[in-house]
């Protein structure tokens, strides 16, 4: 039989079940290389009918016949070891040159196999692999192959370049119409060149969904180079999953998470080959997670209970039902292979085919002895209460599980104990190996001893997996006794065990629980190192009870967890878990204890950063009134409010009242703390912000100068710190027309940045952004328009589209365009960055009439002059009411008036604006700050206009003048005013 020779052109059929999908592609590609026609054919022997029927069906297959063998067959699968003995010994002789077999298994197959005379293709590498296949065919191994298409399927012996998914569950049963439909829908769109859709697998809790795409994950992996499992069921969680894939490709980011994940959407949306899978498990909450799922060719795959993707374009649902009676049956027998095929069945039909309770129900029987028609009699015993549940699901599915619990109560006390415990930590992912790094004197005695005894513990573990349907997941780690890292537990029955326990044993395992959460706390949740240790403890708050706990340290604990979502960026998480917490902790605190102030203040800056400045206000302003009431005038939590309170009506323009609240808060903070204390110091800092945003630029160049040289002396030089206040100083320092000093200031903050961070930290990029700004006042345009546009670019990456920085960034670069490139996309730059500020801050928020200016000037410079003039007249009017008449940017608002008119041949009214905007920018901002000397040639060009040509000379030669001594002779601004060019005024939005 081995020798039996293959001509080129013969014709061989892969005969394989479903499990090993991976290896009959990879051998049809390597038959069909050598120029034979091989095609697969998956057989999975029906346990309905006589097995020597079905394997005699083989017979019918063309040309020769390659089985594919391995464990699922013979230890795993639903036909008794002894049919295949005696059907093969039947079988296959008669025909023995058309048979030919691999083997994949691992475990000592029936003797029979022997006929088949099977090449172990387990644990080899391609090469040798490629070799026995062919040898065991008869075909030379140096015959010359033929080219085929490059996404070749991958062998199977070698994983995806980055592949994290649950471990493979080896019964897993039937479900292959699902498994190729799925697979069918995914790669439709690459046959018509379009995206694929993103599928959903929706139906019922308990149906298999998660088994099902876990399944596709293993059988189809083959296919992709890329595969990453999300547990979606905590939108945080989600974030950080996906986040985390950015490092594993390779991808350049950094540590924000934002950016981290636009780079891994970016990276899927490139996937013409549709060779990455992205799987989002427990995906329920579709307006938590739609933005998450990335455009393009890259396949996306999720799993839910709700219909909640009905409506989200691009999302296609796939219904999956309950088991058909046949995958039931087979289920059953290979889970416990003492209940016959008519016990099966009538298993199946007492849980309605569902593969949850079917796991269940078939765990107990394999470890048990009683009949299984006793065992099903039970089962039909509905008096037991229930718990609510789908209308849809078995009434008996109480009595299984409460048949297990008591079971292993009475046999394995303390891993029924465990099982109590385990319910009170998020049902996906249960942390298990937590629980050895607790204080052992915080747990219950039983479970004490349990967790100082390894051998006893994984005993424990292993008494759960047999008798239940919880599973474990091992360390992916190459050592011979890896441990349990976590175990995984449905959803239904995790809530069973929760509701079975009375209140003094709830409270009991909700303590030990919340002790080991306390005790896994890193406790530095700024600190990028401990960000994933935060990630993977958040969603097990809730479920611990840690809302309800009193102690100090699980109120430490919650507030860590929030202060990580904020310094991470997660806004949408962040608040939502504050007001998860907010509404247990005003049930049972009061209003003054301090956690709770911690959490209305971390509330409240996580508004201010998410652009939520209205609500924030709200919140501040109550916080301070209650702090006014309850606390002395100098109490630091009163302090604290006052200051958060001021950062928030700085976001909103209100810039008198920030002034006064940060100059009350740095006073008081220094006199109890000194004059530079950190709390001290970052109150004047908020001081400095207030002033500069005031127009008051030299005393704020103080306030800046003075916190600059104390961080210098007291922190090290290149600490962010000091580098942050360097910066905000140079700004100021250019601001007030000094444009050489600052730019060399930048120049050093900006080497310093780029040794101690990368290019894409949002310190280096405002700070790259600052520098191009005095590059462009300087006159080097080449180098202002390479700095302005990459900190444009990189700011939308790193921080997203609608944050305040890159609208900052993204409105500078929006002026500079319209005077050095490309006017139409300068108009709409400008425009977008305007109505994403009104959106943001709302229509009379400085911000949003500044940038509205900008679009008027734009429209001018395109020729639309009326447009021109209706937009600096209303940008003037505004930003009067917004700030006063005396503010630099209404000064600058004037300037563009006059020029607008001049435009509309309004002399006398360009005079009335050019004149007085002159005369209010000497009294504010001094006679040769460049924003007066503007004035001042605006005055003389009306002047000019006007017949008065002799007092217009002198005015502009006056200008020429101070121009050419501040500036220089050769400054753009200088040359400019020499030609006569009517100046205008670009509003820059100053970052906060």
């Amino acid at each position: 039989m081995g020798n039996h020779s293959l001509p080129g052109g013969e014709h061989v059929t892969i005969s394989y079940a479903g499990f090993n999908r991976p290896w009959a592609s990879w051998i049809v590609h390597q038959l069909r290389a050598r120029g034979l026609d091989a095609t697969a054919r998956r057989w999975d022997p029906r346990v309905d009918r006589p097995f020597d029927e079905e394997f005699r069906a083989l017979l019918a297959a063309e040309g020769r016949i390659l089985l594919v063998l391995d464990n699922w067959y013979f230890k795993l699968g639903p036909i008794p070891e002894e049919d295949w003995q005696r059907v093969l010994s039947q079988l296959v002789p008669p025909d023995a040159d058309r048979f030919a077999a691999v083997s994949l298994a691992t475990q000592e197959m029936p003797g029979s196999v022997d006929l088949l005379s099977p090449v172990d293709l387990h644990d080899l590498d391609e090469h040798e692999a490629v070799r026995r296949l062919l040898r065991r065919l008869a075909i030379d191994p140096a015959q010359p192959s033929v080219p085929l298409p490059t996404d070749a399927p991958r062998f199977p012996n070698e994983p995806p370049e980055v592949l994290d998914i649950p471990r493979r569950n080896r019964r897993f049963t039937g479900r292959d119409a699902e498994l190729e439909h799925i697979h069918t829908l995914l790669n439709a769109g690459a046959e018509h060149d379009s995206a694929p859709p993103r599928l959903v697998l929706y139906g019922v809790t308990g149906t298999g969904k998660t088994q099902i795409a876990a399944e596709y994950a293993h059988r189809f992996g083959n296919d992709y180079d890329v595969i990453w499992w999300i547990d979606a069921t905590h939108r945080a969680n989600a974030r950080e999953r996906l986040a985390a894939l950015a490092p594993r490709l390779g991808l350049p980011v950094g540590e924000r998470i934002g950016e981290r994940i636009r780079a891994v959407q970016e990276m899927m949306r490139s996937d013409e080959r549709g060779r990455r899978l992205l799987v989002f498990d427990g995906a329920d909450d579709a307006s938590q997670l739609a933005d998450l799922l990335p455009d393009g060719h890259g396949h996306v795959l999720l799993t839910a209970t709700t219909r909640a993707w009905s409506g989200v374009p691009g999302v296609h649902e796939v219904d999956i039902r309950s088991f058909s009676r046949l995958e039931s049956v087979a289920f059953v027998r290979r889970r416990a292979p003492r209940v016959t095929a008519a016990e099966a069945d009538a298993l199946a039909s007492a849980v309605q085919d569902l593969p949850l309770l079917l796991a269940q129900t078939a765990a107990w029987l394999d470890a048990n002895e009683l009949p299984v028609g006793e065992y099903i009699r039970q089962l039909r015993d509905t008096s037991e209460p229930g718990i609510s549940v789908e209308s849809s699901y078995p009434k008996g599915f109480r009595t299984a599980w409460t048949i297990t619990l008591n079971t292993l109560r009475e046999r394995h006390h303390k891993a029924a104990m465990l099982l109590s415990l385990l319910a009170f930590f998020s049902p996906n992912e249960i942390p298990v190996r937590l629980l050895t790094g607790v204080h052992y004197k915080d747990l219950h005695g039983d479970l004490d001893e349990l967790v100082r005894d390894p051998r006893a513990w994984h005993l424990a573990l292993r008494r759960l997996s047999e008798y239940t349907a919880v599973r474990l997941d091992y360390q992916q780690d190459p050592a011979e006794n890896p441990a349990v890292e976590q175990v995984r537990m449905h959803r239904l029955y995790h809530r069973f065990l929760r509701e079975a326990l009375g209140p003094d044993e709830a409270k009991l395992y909700s303590d030990m629980a919340c002790q080991v959460l306390i005790s896994a706390d890193p406790r530095r949740p700024a600190d990028t190192r401990d960000w994933g240790r935060y990630a993977r403890l958040i969603p097990h708050l809730e479920f611990a009870g840690a809302f309800d706990n009193p102690r100090p340290a699980i109120q430490e604990l919650v507030l860590n967890c929030i202060e990580y979502l904020r310094v991470r960026g997660e806004y949408r998480s962040g608040l939502k878990l504050c007001d998860e917490v907010l509404a247990h902790w005003q049930q049972t605190l009061e209003p003054s204890h301090g956690a709770l102030l911690s959490l209305q203040y971390k509330r409240g800056s996580i508004l201010r950063q998410a652009g939520h400045y209205r609500e924030a206000e709200r919140l501040g302003r109550s916080v301070v009134g209650r702090l006014t009431a309850d606390r002395p005038a100098d109490h630091p939590d009163l302090l604290r409010a006052k200051d958060g309170l001021g950062s928030t009506l700085l976001a909103l323009g209100q810039f008198t009242q920030a002034r006064e609240l940060f100059t009350g808060a740095a006073a008081r903070f220094a006199e109890q703390f000194g004059t530079e204390a950190p709390p001290t110091l970052a109150a004047r800092h908020n001081l400095g912000l207030a002033l500069m945003l005031l127009g008051r630029y030299t005393e704020a160049r103080e306030v800046h100068r003075a916190v600059l040289q104390i961080r210098q002396r007291r922190l090290r030089s290149r600490h962010y710190l000091t580098l942050h206040s360097g910066a905000v100083y140079a700004r100021l320092i250019r601001l007030l027309g000094d444009y050489p000093e600052a730019a060399s200031r930048l120049e050093q903050i900006v080497r310093t940045l780029r040794q101690i961070t990368d290019e894409r930290h949002p310190q280096s990029i405002m700070a790259d952004h600052q520098l191009g700004l005095c590059r462009r006042r300087a006159g080097d345009y080449e180098e202002a328009r390479e700095r302005l546009s990459s900190a444009a670019f990189r700011a939308a990456q790193v921080l997203g589209p609608n944050h305040p920085e890159t609208l900052v960034a993204e409105a500078d670069y929006a002026t500079f365009q319209r005077e050095h490139g490309d006017l139409g996309s300068a108009v709409k730059y400008a425009e977008s960055v305007a109505e994403r500020y009104a959106r943001l801050l709302g229509g009379p928020h400085p911000y949003s009439i500044g940038t509205r200016a900008n679009v008027g000037m734009a429209l001018g410079h395109a020729g639309d002059h009326d447009a021109a003039l209706r937009y600096a007249e209303s940008a003037h009017q505004e930003m009067a009411a917004a700030v006063g008449r005396d503010h630099p940017w209404t000064l600058g608002c004037a300037l563009n008036v006059s020029a607008a008119r001049s435009r509309a041949y309004d002399v006398e009214g360009a005079h009335e604006s050019s004149h007085d905007t002159l005369l209010r920018s000497i009294r504010v901002l001094g006679p040769v700050h460049p924003l007066t000397l503007s004035a001042k040639m605006a005055l003389a060009d009306d002047l000019r206009a006007l017949g008065r040509a002799p007092q217009a000379a002198t005015f502009e030669q006056d200008a020429v003048r101070q121009l050419a001594g501040t500036l220089g002779p050769e400054h753009p601004h200088t040359r400019d005013a020499r030609r006569r060019v009517r100046p205008y005024w670009d509003f820059e939005p100053q970052p906060l």
